[in-house]
């Protein structure tokens, strides 16, 4: 496993939609296998200032938006930041609803599309 500071940054939507949601569940496995360190885009759209510095420490940053409003890229956008990878599910098939969970099948395909897209780059 890397340090933690070599790790990319990974970011989530985590709104109330069901790909909300996911986008969350898939930053936090991300997170707990060791693969990134998860961060969190609140703070860095509130303008707090450890979490603005963490964000810009020059480390890669994995985004993870569940619908077309983007609000994981808007908020890195404040602070003149770009994902290096950015991911927003509704691309990848799955449709935003609210009052249901996405199930199993749909975190394995997000979670192993993210994994490729990280030793990819």
């Amino acid at each position: 496993m890397k340090a933690s500071n070599a790790l990319p940054l990974v970011y989530s939507c985590s709104g109330c939609s069901n790909v909300a949601q996911l986008a969350n569940t898939v930053a936090l496995r991300l997170d707990r296998a060791g693969l990134a360190e998860m961060s969190c885009i609140v703070g860095v759209g509130g303008h707090v200032a450890p979490l603005v510095d963490k964000a810009r420490s020059g480390r890669r940053i994995i985004a993870l938006d569940g619908c077309p409003l983007q609000c994981v890229q808007a908020c890195l956008r404040q602070h003149d930041l770009v994902a290096d990878v950015h991911v927003i599910l509704n691309q990848l098939g799955l449709r935003k609803r609210f009052g249901v969970d996405c199930g199993e099948p749909e975190m394995e395909l997000v979670f192993s599309r993210v994994v490729g897209l990280i030793d990819a780059g």
